[in-house]
């Protein structure tokens, strides 16, 4: 199964994340920035970080835009969804998955959410995480 991770990250937090993820699942990292949504629908299994902004939202300039083109183009994929927070919690990732399965994605397991950067990742969660997407 072919898998990319699609990421945003302001402070470096999620773009950590994502290179944790990459190591451990042995596939490509790549920032919404460098690739298109077309190229990401490519893949079988599309993991998408994104941290909280705002009052526990997307990014709204770069991933946002990203995120539904791509589910326009990938609806019945699999996914998996990951991301940082420094506030509230977690609401974001609850509103995300809901929106992900409303727009027809295939949500493959429990979004990932770490309060602040990978240091701060719960080992039982993240191994729960990366064994669903193996």
């Amino acid at each position: 199964m072919s898998k990319i991770i699609c990421y945003w990250s302001g402070t470096g937090n999620t773009e950590a994340i994502a290179n944790k993820i990459k190591d451990d699942l042995g596939c490509e990292a790549v920032s919404v920035a460098g690739i298109s949504a077309a190229d990401a629908s490519k893949f079988d299994l599309i993991i998408l970080g994104c941290p909280s902004m705002g009052s526990e939202e997307l990014e709204s300039d770069e991933f946002e835009p990203f995120y539904k083109e791509l589910m326009n183009l990938a609806k019945g994929k699999k996914f998996a969804l990951f991301g940082s927070y420094g506030w509230g919690d977690g609401e974001w990732m609850r509103n995300w998955q809901e929106d992900l399965k409303s727009l027809g994605g295939n949500l493959v397991c429990e979004g990932l959410i770490v309060n602040g950067d990978d240091s701060a990742i719960d080992l039982n969660s993240y191994n729960a995480f990366i064994s669903a997407l193996k």
